[in-house]
């Protein structure tokens, strides 16, 4: 069956999704689905620079709702460093974002890191601020969006 896009939205009342910790090599079409229409679709992030040679060593987490329909992910490198998360527009605002990264911060703290870090888009500083992260860095221009690097004291 082609994996498609989905365009329906969450219940928000309970919103019905999981995630699990994938590799690339065994869900590439899945992430790719993910990446594709959030960063290079919505927000023109140029191809050649959304994949890039840590997406095979990396961990990978992706988010499916009640159907296993792809419908957010992110990258975990062996840095500490959360990266390329994303959900799909229609399910944002229903906990997905939250739980991937919840789920990330636990990965790190089992792996024994004293801290996580990632860049953050600056529309998103808030998001990343309600789950411990402060800002360190000042504001600058990544594929042209504005970013600031984030971290997280475990």
């Amino acid at each position: 069956m082609p994996v498609t896009a989905i365009d329906c939205k969450c219940n928000k009342l309970k919103p019905i999704f999981n995630i699990e910790i994938v590799t690339w090599a065994s869900h590439e079409q899945h992430l790719r689905l993910v990446r594709e229409q959030v960063f290079i679709v919505e927000q023109n992030v140029p191809t050649w620079v959304e994949w890039d040679e840590h997406d095979k060593t990396a961990t990978h987490l992706l988010a499916y709702d009640a159907e296993r329909r792809p419908i957010g992910c992110a990258r975990l490198l062996e840095t500490g460093r959360v990266g390329r998360m994303g959900v799909f527009k229609a399910w944002r605002g229903c906990g997905v974002g939250r739980a991937l990264l919840d789920k990330a911060i636990a990965i790190f703290k089992e792996k024994g890191f004293s801290k996580v870090t990632l860049s953050s888009q600056t529309h998103a500083i808030q998001f990343y601020e309600k789950a411990g992260f402060s800002v360190i860095s000042e504001a600058y221009i990544d594929v042209n969006i504005w970013h600031v690097d984030m971290q997280l004291m475990l």
